[in-house]
């Protein structure tokens, strides 16, 4: 039996990298996948390459700031599938960087309210559907919340990561009872489109191969390679599948041995 037969995934953040990998992920699995994402043109372009018949997908432009469009697209998941068994959030804002001395608040305060509270808000959306047959929270979180890269400095979204994974201890004791499980998955250095260009522009201003960066990263895995966006989304199918239905409270790093605890 396929790992997500007759499961039905509400996925946050489907653009080019990580989320449209766990989309194509739930599908491949023989799941359902409901897609959220702000920008509707890369929705559409994902359904109708992992779904062409569109049959097992459906998509709704969704910020997750907006408790209003939360709850639409969990309504979606309802209208075009009868209930959701989980929901992996990917949905984040990983643009700015930076850390404590050159700090612009505001901006920290636009990076809690998406990678913190809106993950928060999608996940109180999807709870009355998640209660009637238990099912699975899944949060992407990030190594840079237990150990800081010495690459980039990103103090923001370490700091509403590590917040994110804090709350997924207190929801696993409180949505345990419904039988709703909550997990998250840690990556490091995740092969895909936002590395792909750090290393193309270290690359340009140091005047070297991308192959020269890209080794020094990889110089750090336990592993000879980096993780991919694809591994990390195989580790999230996984734990909002029935695989997983004793596993909740925890954190699972997905970074090739960077990084071991």
């Amino acid at each position: 039996m396929s790992l997500l037969a007759g499961k039905t995934v509400v996925v946050s953040g489907v653009g080019a990298g990580l989320g449209r990998q766990v989309a194509v992920a739930v599908v491949r699995d023989g799941g359902r996948a409901v897609l959220g994402a702000r920008t509707e043109a890369s929705l559409a372009k994902t359904a109708a390459e992992i779904d062409p018949g569109g049959e097992l997908t459906a998509y709704r432009s969704t910020d997750i700031r907006d408790e209003a469009q939360c709850e639409a697209l969990a309504g979606m998941a309802r209208e075009r599938f009868g209930g959701i068994d989980a929901v992996v959030h990917v949905a984040a804002l990983d643009g700015y960087f930076g850390g404590l001395e050159d700090a612009d608040f505001e901006s920290w305060r636009s990076v809690l309210d998406v990678n913190l509270l809106g993950t928060l808000r999608m996940t109180r959306a999807c709870l009355p559907l998640l209660k009637e047959a238990g099912g699975s929270v899944v949060f992407i979180g990030t190594q840079s919340a237990l150990a800081a890269p010495s690459q980039v400095r990103q103090a923001a979204y370490a700091a509403s990561k590590g917040a994110l994974t804090s709350a997924m201890y207190s929801l696993a004791r409180e949505l345990g009872p419904h039988r709703i499980r909550v997990n998250t998955v840690l990556p490091g250095w995740m092969w895909g489109p936002p590395v792909r260009a750090y290393v193309q522009f270290a690359a340009r201003s140091e005047g070297v191969e991308e192959a020269a960066v890209l080794e020094r990263l990889a110089e750090r895995m336990a592993l000879p390679e980096l993780a991919t966006d694809s591994d990390v989304a195989d580790a999230a199918v996984f734990l909002a599948s029935e695989r997983a239905r004793s596993i909740t409270g925890q954190s699972l790093l997905v970074n090739a041995g960077e990084l071991m605890r």
